[in-house]
């Protein structure tokens, strides 16, 4: 017997909801809302299953116009923007029509963008159809493209009309994905839900179409819901919280030698390395204990994503992280932790801080 979804809810200015569980591709047209004539659905053109499946449920009750982007961070630039602009257009797309992405955090980041941008922002839906879209990028309505400088440093906020976790997409995703978006879940773990570790730590990588990987995904998202609705536009939290930006943690690192190593690194095992590099700063800096630092490096470990890094130096890092949309002029800020579940901003760190904490990144490696 399938478990009844699971409805996550968003409470921010423009409330949606987040489905999670199996054999939800018929709640599709629900979450796009009435009035929509034509759908324009954005997907790595090496990813024709899912967006497949997407396309045929569709395909009775919409106009379809497939857009189809390359894979993974190479969708993200202006040139794949303006080819959906232009798609979008040819297509007679109006502001009540919508947008759906099917595929991974990058399809989702450009899909949002487009809708964001396309008459000053349409409607969009999101099927992640891998880990890393369920519980980051489909969420929390940040959309983005790179540029040679930098990672998503041009982008809107735009949140959509709903998520739909379709727990039944990720039947065919590769291991490597998989656990690339454990690297995310794992970060939710540490900033705000010690238990998705204890999890971690008692299965390691849980079996797709498992009840431990749907709890995962389900508690991650919930990390997420809670926080978006309280700062959606990153401005902080309450009492020294950082608000929204407790979701970088492990990010400037983490985008830093994923930008490095031109995205050889998948985004999830770029932020594992970043969380573990947070943890020595925050160890350098006297506000970590020992325990809790170490304790990164052998939960991400537990499902195989890299902890060490050797790839660039400690320059060439350090200037990478100096564009960081978290930095303040020439000042450094990351996201560190006091305690489990205890995040504070460090901002303006020592320079021999920085520099241990990336001896100790590559420190093995």
């Amino acid at each position: 017997m399938t478990e009844p979804a699971t409805v996550i809810r968003v409470a921010t200015a423009s409330p949606y909801d987040v489905v999670v569980g199996s054999g939800l591709l018929d709640r599709l047209p629900d979450l796009l809302g009435p009035g929509v004539s034509t759908v324009g659905v954005v997907f790595p053109d090496g990813l024709p299953g899912p967006a497949g499946r997407v396309k045929k449920q569709l395909g009775s009750a919409y106009k379809v116009t497939a857009l189809p982007v390359p894979p993974g961070e190479r969708a993200k630039t202006a040139e794949v923007a303006s080819y959906c602009w232009e798609e979008l257009g040819a297509a007679g797309f109006t502001r009540s029509d919508a947008v759906v992405s099917v595929g991974g955090g990058a399809t989702s980041d450009l899909a949002g963008f487009v809708a964001a941008t396309w008459l000053r922002g349409v409607r969009v839906v999101h099927v992640p159809s891998t880990v890393l879209g369920m519980v980051d990028a489909a969420v929390g309505g940040k959309t983005g493209i790179n540029t040679a400088a930098g990672k998503n440093l041009v982008g809107a906020f735009h949140e959509p009309a709903g998520v739909l976790c379709d727990l039944d997409l990720l039947a065919t995703l590769p291991e490597g994905e998989l656990r690339s978006g454990l690297g995310e879940v794992v970060k939710c773990g540490f900033i705000a839900d010690p238990e998705i570790l204890r999890l971690v730590e008692e299965h390691g990588v849980p079996r797709v179409g498992s009840p431990v990987l749907r709890e995962l995904v389900e508690r991650a998202v919930r990390v997420k819901a809670e926080v978006v609705a309280e700062d959606l536009r990153e401005t902080g939290g309450d009492e020294g919280h950082p608000g929204r930006e407790v979701l970088n943690y492990g990010h400037t690192m983490g985008h830093a030698v994923e930008l490095a190593s031109d995205y050889s690194l998948r985004h999830g095992e770029a932020v594992s390395i970043g969380c573990v590099y947070a943890a020595e700063l925050a160890r350098a800096a006297g506000m970590l204990d020992d325990a809790v630092v170490d304790r990164h490096a052998s939960v991400l470990a537990r499902v195989g994503l890299p902890t060490r890094w050797a790839g660039a130096s400690y320059d060439d890092l350090r200037d990478r992280m100096a564009v960081d949309k978290k930095a303040r002029g020439s000042t450094l800020r990351f996201v560190v932790l006091r305690d489990l579940a205890r995040p504070e901003v460090l901002t303006g760190p020592d320079e021999e801080h920085l520099r241990a904490a990336y001896d100790a990144m590559v420190r093995g490696a």
